[in-house]
């Protein structure tokens, strides 16, 4: 397995450890994952998401090539801007979904799933080869700390001579932060105010960073949090995971993603089959849905079913810290997808009663 630079500083706070996308990462610390979301919520948390992985795009046909392979617009991007976005296959099936920072006018870099660095470079690799483009994957020197919540703002400012408060969401600057290098960016994975802080560095480096953050959010009781969390906190506001909500057999249109899905900018990889989509109108669609049940998760590929009906299956499911109940996100058949509509979850042969809602969840 695979280890990031805070490998030693997870292990010493007792964070447990498991396997995830070929890395040794904390899926919580001491204090269990509930605790560590609520902190988030309420407060300032620290994930570390070294594993996600990062691509360096240069050269004069940049803009050209990242058009052709992601679905957003990214010529709506200047130096200091982020995008959210996906990469599509030729059927519209999704790659990946990622992040698109423009560095430069000729410079931008992806930020795509840790599962899928390989798969994902090797995609780029494959559509690269008509344009003059230098593609790098540099996920492997490349350090992530993800500082989320409330007051992350109040926490990091300590840090950096830079105005944080005049980034806006979804905006980055390179500067110094802990008298560190880094792309200091108003974005996360929380719905939270907080930022991601993109570095280079060994351990020495890491650890500076890491207790430096740390001394300036012992005021707001700052925590150290996992990937436990993460999926919770995302959950609630009701984000896609790639590899759950959405993969290679679900289109934008119907995991609800067309808001990111520029069909106007001309052709580019899935164009095609997701107008049709969108022509055609989509035959099932991703709904939230909050559960009527106690000690009952909905988990992925559950069967969703309606008066004795299947009409779909779960994609995520979890216990909302926030709500206090389980909530999930499913594919459902376009006619049953409307919120209010009452549903049941099938697990092991017992039909649990939920509602499908109005996303997000919190």
């Amino acid at each position: 397995m695979k280890k990031t630079v805070f490998n030693e500083i997870h292990k010493q706070l007792g964070a447990k450890m498991v396997e995830f996308a070929g890395f040794e990462m904390p899926i919580q610390y001491q204090k269990g994952i509930i605790y560590e979301h609520l902190a988030v919520r309420k407060s300032v948390g620290v994930f570390d998401v070294t594993h996600m992985g990062e691509f360096d795009i240069s050269g004069p046909d940049a803009l050209i090539f990242v058009q052709k392979v992601t679905i957003n617009d990214a010529s709506k991007l200047y130096p200091g801007k982020v995008q959210y976005s996906a990469m599509c296959y030729h059927n519209g099936g999704i790659v990946d979904d990622l992040l698109v920072y423009r560095l430069e006018e000729n410079h931008f870099m992806f930020v795509v799933n840790a599962a899928n660095i390989e798969k994902d470079f090797n995609w780029c690799l494959e559509n690269s080869k008509e344009f003059d483009v230098v593609l790098k994957n540099i996920s492997d020197e490349t350090n992530l700390l993800a500082v989320q919540g409330p007051n992350s703002l109040k926490t990091l400012q300590k840090l950096t001579p830079i105005n944080l408060e005049e980034l806006k969401y979804y905006t980055f600057t390179i500067g110094k932060l802990a008298d560190i290098d880094m792309i200091i960016s108003r974005t996360g994975y929380t719905g939270e105010l907080g930022f991601e802080l993109y570095f280079r560095g060994d351990f020495e480096t890491a650890k500076k960073l890491w207790d430096a953050i740390f001394d300036a959010g012992k005021e707001f009781q700052i925590e150290p949090v996992g990937l436990g969390c993460r999926d919770t906190l995302r959950l609630e506001k009701g984000y896609c995971l790639y590899g759950n909500d959405i993969d290679q057999t679900t289109n934008p249109i119907e995991a609800g993603l067309g808001w990111i899905t520029k069909l106007e900018k001309g052709t580019f990889n899935g164009s095609e089959a997701i107008a049709k989509v969108k022509e055609e109108g989509p035959k099932r669609k991703l709904v939230g849905f909050v559960c009527d049940a106690d000690k009952f998760i909905p988990r992925h590929n559950y069967k969703i079913f309606l008066d004795g009906r299947e009409i779909g299956f779960v994609t995520s499911g979890n216990f909302s810290p926030v709500l206090s109940k389980p909530i999930g996100m499913g594919y459902v058949s376009i006619e049953h997808s409307n919120p209010e509509t009452l549903i049941q979850i099938e697990s092991r042969g017992k039909l649990y009663n939920a509602k499908i809602v109005k996303l997000p969840f919190v």
